[in-house]
């Protein structure tokens, strides 16, 4: 992980407590996910402040930053004191702070996100805090009209532009914090209120981009915009099956991005392949492997510029293909950017429960961004060798 990362705490470790909780949520088992929940953010905490022990001898502020730690702005100095202050103070106080959370902080969890997770790197990934709409072009014709502006070019013109509404989906990070952790100040507070958000974020945003609904989350990019939706769920797109990659195969699959969904044609480029990562070594890896003529072996070689990404959250069997810049993903704070107290859960006795609350959207800029490959059947590469034999001289 990227600059919020505990060191100590591995990855596997990670996958495991989301894994638990995940499966807490599917059955809506509360007591076992109080549990696994506080297990997760003890853990977290009970790092942080093994960090912070281990680092009071140390005054050399690029050491700390390779930690994790901050050189915090006097605006989140300030918010952080207020808040320390607060939380040490009467259950409630805090929901009257009158400081908000500074964008900085929010920003580096999304710096960190993006170099952590490589699909959120390459998609249209924006901080959106504060906003409650956000328009993007999906037009790609210019915006520009040589000669008379008439009713028909004006109505392609306006309809190139399409309203996302970010309010409509809302993400909780809840915090506990014991007063010991508040007792370590306004540096390490940071580090783990940036910690829990980034859990938080990470744990739901590259389902949502990928798998979700559209009820009360992103609209994942495996699902037809222009499907029936039932209770506010949409459907899913029917998958396109692939047994070969060879490039008549893989022109044709990817020759079903190069227009728009009105018809409209595009340049196919920043094309991603996010597959699970076990498609990906018994499927993916030996259908896109050649070697080389010095004998090693070459990975990811496609007839098509593409950036292979691997993700848990794709189905085994299948294969996402789309220009990654084609998805939108807005995410931020609330407009009033607080941290708030809550009671909604009960966790442990000696710790006070807050909570982080976030709104955004997700979904493809248009329905044929992206397409769903079946790859159960896919084949492995094979290379033909042809033996040329040379004539002799004649004598």
């Amino acid at each position: 992980m990227g600059g919020v990362s505990n060191p100590d705490m591995k990855t596997k470790t990670k996958e495991e407590f989301r894994d638990k909780i995940k499966q807490a949520l599917e059955e809506g088992d509360t007591e076992k996910f109080s549990q696994v929940f506080t297990d997760y953010m003890s853990s977290i905490e009970q790092t942080v402040m093994s960090e912070a022990k281990g680092a009071i001898s140390i005054k050399d502020s690029d050491i700390l930053q390779t930690r994790g730690v901050r050189q915090l702005t006097s605006n989140e100095k300030e918010f952080y004191q207020k808040t320390i202050e607060a939380m040490q103070a009467a259950p409630n106080s805090i929901n009257s702070l009158d400081v908000v959370m500074p964008e900085t902080i929010i920003n580096s969890v999304f710096d960190d996100l993006k170099v952590d997770h490589e699909l959120l790197s390459v998609i249209d990934f924006r901080n959106v805090t504060g906003l409650t709409r956000f328009l993007i072009n999906t037009n790609t014709r210019q915006l520009a009209q040589w000669g008379p502006l008439n009713s028909e070019i004006a109505k392609e013109l306006e309809s190139g532009f399409k309203d996302i509404q970010l309010g409509q989906n809302k993400l909780t990070a809840f915090m506990l914090v014991s007063q010991d952790m508040l007792n370590l100040g306004p540096v390490w507070l940071d580090r783990y209120v940036r910690e829990v958000m980034y859990e938080a974020l990470a744990f739901g945003l590259e389902y949502g981009m990928i798998n979700g609904t559209g009820k009360n989350m992103p609209i994942g990019m495996v699902k037809d915009l222009n499907g029936a939706v039932v209770d506010g769920v949409y459907p899913d797109k029917t998958a396109i099956k692939v047994t070969t990659l060879d490039p008549i195969s893989y022109g044709q699959l990817l020759s079903k991005l190069s227009k728009t969904e009105k018809g409209n044609p595009r340049v196919v480029k920043n094309v991603i392949m996010i597959v699970n990562p076990t498609d990906y070594l018994t499927k993916i890896m030996p259908a896109t492997t050649i070697r080389a003529a010095d004998g090693t072996y070459v990975n990811n070689v496609l007839p098509y510029p593409t950036k292979i990404v691997q993700s848990t959250e794709v189905s085994e069997g299948k294969a996402v293909i789309g220009m990654s810049d084609k998805y939108f993903m807005g995410m931020g704070l609330v407009k009033d950017g607080k941290i708030e107290y809550s009671d909604e859960y009960k966790f442990l006795e000696d710790y006070r429960t807050y909570k982080i609350r976030f709104l955004g959207h997700g979904q493809a800029k248009d329905n044929n961004a992206f397409i769903v490959a079946d790859i159960s059947e896919l084949k492995p590469a094979i290379h033909k060798v042809e033996v040329v034999q040379e004539t002799p001289p004649q004598a």
